[in-house]
């Protein structure tokens, strides 16, 4: 007999910066002025990120604006190209490029709800600063909704083979996922605000 394991889902995790480095202290820095000047995202926020702050309705392309996101940028962009190669994806002479980047800043008991990124064709998380006990980031098996008549996976399932899968957040570090993969952010208990920098890439 043969049991083949067919379309894998990859994510792709990494150290990228020290918590003490100076980048990741510029980062948290412009994170918390942006809240403070960003009375658009802050207002997008009520409707769209309750409790929170994200300027994805509003500042959603900091690597344009900031040289610290930029430079932020150009480290991602290592990744991506590795995570592509992963991948396996043809990108027939183009280049994965960032279109777009955001902050997210989560208090306690702020969620972020189950949603993908469409148009995009790889996205990711990169954490600035993870209080102790910050929601983790939950990824849904893609195939859930076609199992119809599935019964419920055992508790001590395989991690490959459970419905739900949650990687924790950790400051310093890079998540990379396809974009449509659906994700979320359970209510953070943590004891302080967690935040991110989230972005998509493109190749056209």
């Amino acid at each position: 007999m043969t049991v083949e394991a067919l379309f894998p889902t990859l994510i792709y995790r990494a150290l990228l910066l020290r918590v003490d480095a100076s980048l990741n202290r510029q980062l948290l820095r412009e994170c918390l002025q942006l809240r403070e000047d960003d009375s658009a995202g802050r207002r997008w926020s009520v409707s769209h990120y309750p409790g929170g702050f994200t300027s994805y309705g509003s500042a959603h392309r900091m690597h344009r604006l900031s040289s610290t996101f930029d430079a932020l940028r150009r480290r991602i962009d290592i990744h991506v190209r590795r995570f592509a190669r992963a991948l396996e994806l043809d990108l027939s002479g183009r280049e994965l490029a960032m279109t777009d980047c955001w902050v997210n800043i989560m208090p306690p008991r702020v969620a972020h709800g189950l949603h993908l990124h469409p148009l995009s064709t790889i996205s990711g998380t990169y954490y600035v600063r993870t209080p102790r006990r910050s929601s983790a980031l939950k990824f849904e098996d893609p195939r859930l909704s076609r199992q119809m008549a599935a019964p419920p996976r055992r508790t001590d399932a395989q991690r490959e083979h459970r419905a739900w899968v949650s990687v924790p957040a950790e400051a310093g570090r890079l998540v990379l996922f396809e974009s449509w993969l659906r994700h979320e952010v359970p209510p953070n208990v943590g004891a302080g605000e967690r935040i991110s920098v989230s972005f998509n890439y493109n190749w056209f």
